[in-house]
């Protein structure tokens, strides 16, 4: 009987008593609305104040970059004049003309020649120079090599230009007299046919450098150091190194950079306006060789007034873009691992 009655005490004092549980369930059941309903209204009242902050910035793309772009596509299907107050619709007439150009498939080849030339070169010389800074970033003068090599991309585009076009000229440039200092034969650079665009290469090369070595030295810095010493460790050294470790790390940076330095490079305007103008016959010249789409948009636009025309080149262009950008991105689908 002593073991029976201890166990029913101490069911007892385990068991709270049915008026207790009741109670704690009445508070329970009181506090749910409450806990239910606060959060909804403090989550709208969030949404709220975010859309209102944001607003602004949202009206400034709307206004001057959603709605040009808009009305870009808009007026490409019309005979757009902007003396006059009635612009017929011609739908995809404007297209068929601009198919027709010769100039225009000129101006495509001599883009397509300019992106494949440019976009490996600088996406290779600044993960080059990447992996040097980076061996430098504890030693002395890592910090001034790295501001040295960013410095380019910060200079005005025009400005530096005009330096350039003295660096290139045939008779007393720095170019030529470098070249007679190898006994190189010397160029007429900007004046050539054949050398025109590779001389605004050079300095597209120069300019945009430092840009893409600083994004891949960021991404060089977020590998981490562990993963590096076990693959040392394990004999992976020089191009290994690279090839199976570095380089599937810097994945998604490094396709950052293609696709950055592509749309950069089928947009370039300012640099060839610079270059190829002046006593060279123009800007696009010798014969057109440096003419790409968009310095021929420009000039369509505003000094031929055939805005509509200049529309529809907008619109191609919009196009290639998205469509090679699309397509480097089904290729980074495959080959890029993201950590």
């Amino acid at each position: 009987m002593s073991m029976f009655s201890s166990a029913e005490s101490r069911a007892d004092e385990v068991v709270p008593p049915a008026g207790l549980v009741r109670r704690r369930w009445q508070r329970r059941s009181r506090r749910a609305p409450e806990v239910r309903v606060q959060p909804r209204r403090m989550a709208w009242r969030e949404a709220l104040v975010g859309y209102g902050l944001i607003l602004p910035s949202a009206l400034v793309f709307f206004v001057f970059y959603y709605g040009p772009a808009a009305f870009l596509a808009y007026i490409s299907l019309f005979h757009w004049n902007i003396f006059s107050a009635v612009s017929p619709f011609v739908g995809l007439h404007n297209f068929v003309v601009l198919f027709s150009q010769p100039v225009f498939w000129q101006s495509l080849l001599n883009t397509a020649y300019y992106v494949v030339v440019v976009v490996p070169s600088t996406t290779l010389l600044a993960l080059g120079l990447a992996l040097l800074l980076r061996e430098g970033l504890n030693r002395v003068g890592g910090g001034l090599s790295r501001a040295l090599v960013f410095l380019p991309h910060v200079t005005p585009v025009v400005a530096t230009s005009i330096i350039w076009v003295w660096i290139f000229n045939p008779q007393f440039g720095l170019a030529n007299a470098i070249l007679g200092f190898v006994h190189l034969p010397q160029l007429n650079w900007l004046a050539s046919v054949h050398w025109a665009l590779p001389s605004v290469m050079i300095y597209t090369l120069w300019h945009s450098l430092g840009l893409y070595t600083v994004l891949l030295l960021a991404g060089l810095s977020t590998i981490p150091g562990n993963v590096l010493e076990a693959a040392q460790i394990d004999g992976a050294r020089g191009w290994v190194l690279l090839r199976r470790v570095i380089l599937p790390l810097l994945g998604p940076i490094l396709f950052f950079v293609i696709v950055l330095a592509t749309i950069n490079t089928m947009q370039t305007f300012s640099q060839i306006y610079t270059l190829t103008g002046g006593p060279h016959g123009g800007a696009g010249g010798p014969a057109f060789s440096t003419t790409t789409d968009s310095l021929l948009i420009y000039q369509t636009a505003f000094l031929y007034q055939h805005f509509s025309l200049a529309s529809a080149m907008s619109v191609v262009l919009f196009v290639l873009i998205l469509g090679l950008a699309l397509l480097q991105k089904k290729v980074a689908d495959r080959y890029v691992f993201y950590r």
